[in-house]
Order: structure tokens, then C-alpha cells, then sequence
């Protein structure tokens, strides 16, 4: 066992009042190596309620006021897409560590931007991929790791809903401010899902096509949000598909979608097929029990089997390991490539959505 040296306390400034911000606020809350010093967010009441709930001494309408303490050690951003890098700038410069909710950021050269800030400042830069995070991905990678599935040359990811537009009107909608439709705010976890799962191939070449049929017409908002008419505004994809060949020589299909007229509800998943067996998760409206099933051969006949896992901690252990980087001190292997790896991909589709033809990928 490692005797590990005591630390001192990391001191977080909160950016975002929303889900990402709440969120991670409840994760740090359960972390005793970390003390919660700053709130930020421009909805007062929202503003107090979560500063009274989970003890935030100093609170802030705007995230220049935070950035302005000097007892930072780091900050948590969970704000809209076209924020992510001129919150995140500003925090690589004051030498702070930075933990930013996925996408990395709404388009690729502020993604760039970001990385190079935080590779010259030696700071931390970490996204929010909390879906890798499940209980049943970490089954599974443990299995591929052991080598039970073979080689594995065919690779399926996606999130689909039928009726899961986020909202009329919102800066989801406006390409401008977020960057695109489901590729980007669903597709770019299973992408991580199934580049985790991989180990990292590198993606070579790709195919995609994105289709904006419904949400323009006011079809596919939440049901629970009325009846919405045709919107200017929408100017994003609903549906988005994504062929893409690997370096291992593996392809990888990626698909997710807002809106369509199918079975779906709020559903996202993988499957593999190996050489030596195959693999689903398969998450219904955001399901944890029953997930996974692993399909091989026992003396010859196929057998399927159904582990028993556990939940997950999906941000949870994204808080914890985002204060162990900081801990480690190795703060240059943790500068955000790994989220910029995932931007350029999906970078990469919307220009072959675009162009309407197959596009490769530098290495």
C-alpha cells in the first residue's frame, strides 16, 4: 500500500448555476480534500439558493468577480458551450487548474485555444465525461482489457431520442452559441464512450451526414413544453450519423439524434463485435440496472451473459479525479488533448456533413 503525503485543501471557485454547476458542487461536497470557496451565475435567486445549500461562502453574479480572488486554486465551469473558452482563458492565465463540462468547447479553434493555454501555463485542463463513468463501461472495459471479446472490428455508439429537443429559443438551438445540434451535446459522450473502450485508436477517415427536419417545423421539443410552432432560430441538426474508419482497421459508427419519429425514448448505448465475443449497453431513459450484456460461446453454443453492476459514480469520480491530477502534480499530462482528440472528431463530421464527401483526420 502507498503511504500517501496529506495534501493541502484545493480551493474551487463554481462557474454556472445550471446542471453541470450543480452537479459538480454536490460532487465536491463529498470530497474532504477540497473546500468550495466561490459561486458564480447570473440568476440571483438561483444564485443564493445554491450557495445556501451547499455552504458557498462568496457568491458572485459574474464570473470576472470570482476570477478576480486570489486564493484560487482552481475553477468548474458549467456554462453555455460558447463560454467554455473565454472562462476557461481567463482561468488558465490567473494559473488556475481547469475542470469544464463537455463539449470542450463549441468550436475547434477555441478547443486549440484552450489547450495551448493550458499547456503553457502547466495547469490542469479536464472536461466532463461523466457517462464513462457508469458501472456497466467499467465492467466491460475491464473485460476487453482482459482480452475476452478478441479483436475487436466493428464498434456501434449512439444516443437517440424521440422527443428531446432541449428548448425553444435556448442557446441549444443556435449554432452560433453551441456549436451544433445532438453531435455535438449527446454525441460527443458515446464517442468518448467508445474511444475509451477502444483504448484511443486513432480515427482516420470519416463519413457524415447531419438532417435538421423536425425541430425547424417545432417538432420533437419535450412534450412536457407544449406545443411550439415553427422557429426561425433553430439553425442546428436533429439527427446526425458519423461512419469513421480506425487505425486498428475497426470502423465506428456513431449516431445521435434530438428528435425522430422511432421507438425511442431518451436511449444510448454500444456494441461491439470481437473476434472472440460481442458486447451491448443498452440504457433506456437513463437506466443503471440490467445494462450489460455480453454475448460468447460456452462448449460451443452461444451463451449470454448479464454481470451484475454496480451504478456508477458518473461526475463523482469525475471531481475526484480532477483533484488527484491536481494532487499528482504531473499537471502536463492533463492539458485537455484528450477533449480536443474528441472536438476535432466531431469538427471532422460536421465538415463532412457539410462538404458531402468523406474527410480524413491528421494524426
Amino acid at each position: 500500500m502507498v503511504d500517501l503525503q496529506p495534501v493541502n485543501k484545493v480551493r474551487v471557485g463554481v462557474i454556472g448555476l445550471g446542471f453541470g454547476g450543480e452537479t459538480i458542487l454536490r460532487a465536491y461536497s463529498n470530497l474532504p480534500q477540497v473546500e468550495v470557496v466561490a459561486l458564480a451565475g447570473l440568476e440571483e435567486d438561483r444564485l443564493e439558493l445554491l450557495g445556501k445549500n451547499y455552504q458557498v461562502p462568496h457568491l458572485y453574479r459574474f464570473y470576472e468577480e470570482l476570477l478576480e480572488r486570489d486564493d484560487l486554486d482552481a475553477v468548474s465551469i458549467g456554462v453555455p458551450n460558447f463560454l467554455h473558452a473565454p472562462i476557461a482563458l481567463a482561468a488558465l492565465e490567473r494559473g488556475l487548474h481547469v475542470l469544464c463540462e463537455k463539449p470542450l468547447a463549441h468550436t475547434l479553434k477555441d478547443a486549440e485555444a484552450m489547450v495551448e493555454a493550458a499547456t503553457k501555463a502547466n495547469r490542469v485542463l479536464q472536461v466532463v465525461f461523466n457517462h464513462r463513468e457508469r458501472g456497466d463501461v467499467h465492467v466491460l472495459k475491464r473485460y476487453i482489457d482482459e482480452g475476452k471479446l478478441g479483436k475487436i472490428y466493428y464498434a456501434k455508439a449512439y444516443w437517440m431520442r424521440r422527443r428531446g429537443i432541449p428548448g425553444v429559443g435556448s442557446w441549444f438551438v443556435n449554432k452560433e452559441k453551441s456549436g451544433g445540434g445532438p453531435l455535438i451535446d449527446l454525441g460527443v459522450h458515446m464517442l468518448d464512450m467508445a474511444l475509451y473502450l477502444l483504448d484511443e485508436p486513432e480515427i482516420k477517415t470519416l463519413s457524415a451526414t447531419t438532417y435538421s427536419e423536425l425541430g425547424s417545423k417545432g417538432v420533437g421539443f419535450n412534450l412536457n413544453a407544449g406545443k411550439h410552432e415553427k422557429s426561425n432560430n433553430y439553425n442546428v441538426e436533429d439527427l446526425a450519423t458519423a461512419f469513421m474508419r480506425l487505425s486498428t482497421g475497426a470502423t465506428l459508427t456513431l449516431e445521435a439524434s434530438w428528435a425522430t419519429h422511432s421507438s425511442f425514448g431518451d436511449d444510448y448505448g454500444i456494441i461491439l463485435y470481437g473476434t472472440e465475443g460481442g458486447a451491448e449497453i443498452k440504457v433506456q431513459n437513463y437506466s443503471t440496472e440490467d445494462t450489460l450484456r455480453i454475448y460468447t460461446d460456452v462448449a460451443g453454443a452461444p451463451a449470454t451473459i448479464n454481470p451484475k453492476v454496480s451504478r456508477g459514480e458518473y461526475h463523482q469520480a469525475v471531481a475526484r479525479q480532477f483533484i488527484e491530477n491536481i494532487n499528482s502534480g504531473n499537471w502536463s499530462l492533463h492539458n485537455g488533448s484528450e477533449g480536443l482528440r474528441r472536438a476535432r472528431v466531431i469538427d471532422a463530421c460536421y465538415t463532412s456533413a457539410q462538404q458531402g464527401r468523406e474527410v480524413a483526420l491528421d494524426a
